[in-house]
């Protein structure tokens, strides 16, 4: 065989190599139970379970709000998330969690809320000090 051949060999399988392990890194909606299985950060989508209310007391402890969410199968879990409670949290129609799960609840590093617009349906990411901004 040729020298560029042999190159040419050498350069797709770096290629196909790359994206395989590109492709094992991404990351796909979760349930509850399927983050209780594995100490890693998962992606949970779901809806806050209004009836179970939620706890956040800013005098007390202002990194501290807790509430319950349904995942996308049904399951409840409670979720609790050191930082402010977002804003608008109320009006949220989905949320998006990152974090892990340790002793069924959830915890979280990141809130998504879809909230509901006549004119977009973007997505915010709340940061851990409470600020709001569009996640891409």
């Amino acid at each position: 065989m040729r020298k560029s051949a042999i190159i040419g060999l050498i350069t797709i399988a770096i290629c196909v190599g790359v994206l395989f392990s590109l492709n094992a890194d991404t990351s796909n909606y979760s349930t509850f139970s399927e983050a209780a299985k594995d100490s890693r950060e998962f992606h949970v989508v779901g809806n806050w379970e209004k009836e179970k209310g939620m706890y956040y007391d800013a005098q007390k402890d202002a990194n501290h709000f807790a509430f319950h969410m349904k995942d996308a199968k049904g399951a409840v879990n409670k979720v609790v998330y050191n930082g402010a409670k977002p804003q608008d949290f109320e009006r949220s129609e989905k949320l998006v969690l990152i974090g892990e799960m340790k002793n069924d609840t959830f915890y979280a590093s990141k809130i998504l809320m879809k909230c509901p617009s006549k004119y977009n349906d973007d997505l915010v990411e709340v940061k851990q000090d409470g600020q709001v901004k569009q996640y891409k």
